[in-house]
């Protein structure tokens, strides 16, 4: 029997369940009309990064594609042409760049507690879009007026919340995208003619010259893609932003430690946040060949499925898997095929995201500064529904008579 729909009515629930029924880390079924194999654990991270057994190429849904990662992306690419793309992203996220983009965030953070602190309430899930749109566009290069934040920040938190939904979630991310692909291969199109000079070596100069072939850059449609391949992540950071308030109000004593700015915690916290917290509930990918997993057999073509939200919950790794607890990563170092919220294995070589590091060190900062913040909760929904993907809390963190350190 296909599970697509009860996949989709049961959100992340769905394959942990399952999971649970098996008498191993592999599950069969039929997703999307193809037979699918759902596996979990370090050794079938491996197997799921593994070129030869499994690809990307096909393996992505239209709804995806059209929402969060648009056509053409680098997601979407296996073997020599995928490592060719990467290389656009790869130089721009070493520690010097991360550094980069955190500075511009964090100054973009308190200038607006700064506003914040003038309002009766603040939606923190929706001023954090705002914040890490304006910091990104800064960093990245991308010429973007006063008037313009808050729309692009509407958009890039819109093609997130839309990618595994049906309704008026999905369409609005479809026309976010569409409206943002639009505006953004303009804008490639002008620095390509000299209209609009980019800053030397910034993401938006290296994307108008990016080049896969050496025939010359790819089309400014798929420019754009790429573009938005790093503000959209980068600005989906929001999701961890409201979790870390919501870890602060329901466990606050983690408030103190990272207030100290205890570097090797505040590590800790970002890792634990990504883990604890749901986001993608699994990944897929397609089978080059007939593989055979743990006497489970999946056809060429058929879909193999990462668990992530299994994995990252998983009581053989983790121990207490429902217990907020950040000293577990200071007690041991992570493997690579581990704790994999944002894929696994290695970056340079494989499909786990390039802006890994990225995102940990936005919420390194942004988490210190949210536990440093005076703020109170009203009385408000902060539950987390699992049926909903991506999820967050049901308000998303109102806040009231916030005031910055020392005001």
């Amino acid at each position: 029997m296909d599970r697509t729909l009860p996949a989709r009515a049961e959100g992340y629930a769905w394959l942990p369940d399952r999971m649970r029924e098996s008498d191993g880390p592999v599950v069969a079924t039929r997703l999307l009309g193809r037979p699918a194999l759902a596996v979990r654990g370090p050794e079938a991270v491996r197997l799921f990064y593994d070129e030869s057994r499994v690809r990307r190429h096909d393996a992505l849904p239209g709804p995806v594609l059209h929402t969060l990662f648009g056509q053409g992306a680098v997601h979407t690419l296996d073997g020599d042409a995928h490592r060719a793309r990467k290389a656009l992203f790869l130089p721009l996220l070493g520690p010097e760049e991360v550094a980069g983009v955190t500075a511009e965030v964090t100054a973009a953070w308190d200038e607006a507690v700064r506003a914040w602190s003038a309002r009766p309430r603040v939606v923190l899930f929706d001023e954090a879009g705002v914040v890490l749109t304006r910091g990104v566009c800064r960093w990245a290069g991308v010429p973007l007026a006063a008037d313009e934040v808050e729309p692009l920040a509407r958009d890039l938190l819109a093609m997130v919340d839309g990618f595994a939904t049906l309704g008026p979630r999905h369409w609005r991310a479809r026309r976010a995208r569409a409206r943002q692909e639009d505006r953004f291969a303009r804008l490639i199109e002008d620095v390509r003619s000299g209209a609009v000079t980019a800053p030397p070596g910034s993401v938006l100069d290296r994307t108008a010259r990016h080049r896969d072939r050496p025939d010359g850059p790819f089309d400014a449609r798929t420019a754009a893609v790429e573009l938005l391949n790093v503000l959209r992540p980068t600005v989906a950071v929001s999701w961890f932003v409201a979790f870390s308030a919501h870890v602060l109000h329901r466990w606050p004593h983690h408030r103190d430690r990272l207030r100290t700015g205890d570097a090797a915690f505040t590590t800790a916290f970002a890792h634990e946040v990504r883990r604890f917290y749901p986001f993608a509930p699994f990944l897929g990918g397609l089978a080059v060949t007939d593989l055979t997993w743990h006497g489970e057999t999946l056809p060429a073509d058929g879909i193999l499925l990462l668990d992530v939200h299994g994995q990252n919950h998983d009581e053989e790794l983790w121990g207490d898997p429902y217990v907020f607890r950040p000293e577990r990563f200071l007690d041991r170092p992570i493997g690579a095929d581990e704790l994999i919220p944002q894929g696994g294995m290695d970056p340079a070589t494989g499909h786990r995201c390039p802006g890994e590091r990225v995102t940990v060190g936005l919420l390194e900062a942004l988490a210190t500064r949210l536990a440093r913040l005076t703020y109170t909760l009203p009385a408000q929904d902060l539950s987390i529904p699992l049926r909903r993907i991506p999820t967050r809390p049901r308000d998303k963190v109102v806040l009231t008579g916030v005031r910055a350190p020392g005001a």
